[in-house]
């Protein structure tokens, strides 16, 4: 098979894998080196760095034969589809020349389960081997351990990438049993711990000697997916939550179920993909991650899942009117950035400005609050926004209004990087 038909096949079989963002990590110029990831690069693509830049990744799978039989994959062994596998020099050598062309800046690579998963893990080992050292590469590159691979296995792999990944795949032990029964919770969370101790103790080997070898710099992250079980926004939240606390994660990446093969156990192939639902599970993941909430204030057991007509922040606001208004002159941080509207960002721009001056609804506007989701919970010196009207009765209808003025036209859902926007 030739190279190019490989990569069409395998690069098509990567795009259901979400949590392909770049890091951030400052992997900066080296004498003999090609390549870096400082935050100079810039680039078209379609991943985004931790400080908001576009960067290009090659992302593509080692092969897409797999010995599992995971109902929802589209490369499980008992799929007719066509498969590929990549040799280690032939992915390496595809890499580094698409990056000496200008088409990327980094890679993402995955794989099927070949043979066993060390077998696999050793072949991704072999092509990371030879773009480090024999050409020398020193950009990013992301790479996905394998749930049942060897610990010693898992720290080579580490050493050779700036990220690793482990995906969960589904919320719940159940759903695991169902649709991946080759697959084990204990065999997933194992290598994330071990990723998670071996980071730490990197980080502390470099502060003690420059040269020691980095593990992962760029540290972990995971994949869920949303809509092929029964599972409950508040069950997948509440496992991201551990997932942050427990494991260090640097992101929890959520994918909305594509029906792309067929089961009894799966929802209908007809179904379409619950994007507002992964849109809203971000909007609540960012929450747990820089605004300070917690899972379980977000849902509880009587409402476990997210109102898809509002914004997972006015939601909570509208359930907890009780803490406002909040007055802008005297609030603090944390309860600033309870309000809907306010960010990290605006936070911090009020605490300084109202040091020197008192601040008007005009001035907040101008330090990038959202007034028309703030001016229903705020006050300025003691007064609400001039002309505003409303009750707690009438309070969701008008936020309602205001988010469907924010989302496209007719039946309201997310677009999808896998359909025509028309």
């Amino acid at each position: 098979m030739e190279l190019l038909d490989k990569l069409a096949i395998l690069s098509d079989a990567a795009k259901y894998d979400a949590a392909c963002s770049s890091s951030g990590v400052k992997r900066q110029f080296q004498a003999g080196r090609i390549g870096n990831t400082s935050s100079s690069i810039a680039g078209c693509c379609h991943s985004f760095s931790a400080d908001g830049r576009c960067v290009t990744l090659l992302k593509v799978l080692m092969s897409n034969a797999c010995v599992y039989d995971c109902k929802y994959c589209v490369n499980r062994r008992s799929n007719d589809t066509r498969r590929a596998t990549f040799t280690p020099r032939e992915l390496a050598e595809l890499t580094i020349g698409f990056y000496r062309r200008n088409y990327i800046e980094g890679l993402f690579l995955s794989s099927g389960v070949l043979r066993d998963p060390d077998y696999t893990t050793e072949q991704m080992i072999r092509s990371l081997r030879l773009l480090r050292q024999e050409y020398r590469f020193n950009g990013y590159i992301h790479a996905k351990a394998i749930p049942g691979t060897s610990e010693e296995l898992i720290y080579q792999l580490g050493l050779l990438a700036d990220r690793l990944s482990v995906n969960v795949e589904l919320p719940s032990e159940a759903g695991l049993r169902s649709l991946a029964p080759d697959k084990t919770v204990s065999a997933i969370f194992r290598p994330m711990g071990q990723i998670r101790e071996q980071t730490a103790q990197s980080k502390a080997e470099l502060t003690r000697y420059k040269h020691a070898p980095r593990f992962a710099p760029a540290g972990q992250s995971t994949q869920m997916i949303v809509g092929a079980t029964g599972d409950s926004d508040r069950h997948i939240l509440r496992l991201s939550q551990s997932l942050y606390d427990k494991y260090r994660l640097k992101r929890v990446f959520y994918s909305a179920y594509v029906p792309v093969v067929e089961h009894t156990l799966l929802p209908s192939p007809d179904t379409k993909p619950p994007l507002l639902r992964e849109h809203r599970l971000y909007q609540a993941d960012w929450l747990l991650r820089f605004y300070g909430f917690r899972a379980e204030e977000l849902l509880t057991e009587s409402q476990p899942d997210f109102n898809p007509r509002l914004d997972p922040k006015c939601n909570w606001a509208v359930g907890h009117l009780e803490q406002f208004p909040v007055e802008i002159m005297t609030a603090d941080y944390e309860r600033l950035l309870r309000v809907p509207g306010i960010g990290p960002t605006s936070a911090k721009r009020i605490l300084s400005a109202r040091r020197v001056s008192r601040l008007t609804f005009e001035d907040l506007k101008k330090m990038g609050v959202v007034l028309k989701r703030a001016q229903f919970f705020i006050t300025c010196c003691g007064r609400q926004r001039s002309g505003l009207r409303f009750s707690d009765a009438t309070l969701t209808g008008q936020l309602e209004q205001i988010e469907r003025g924010e989302l496209p036209p007719g039946e309201v859902e997310q677009l999808s990087l896998f359909e025509s926007a028309g």
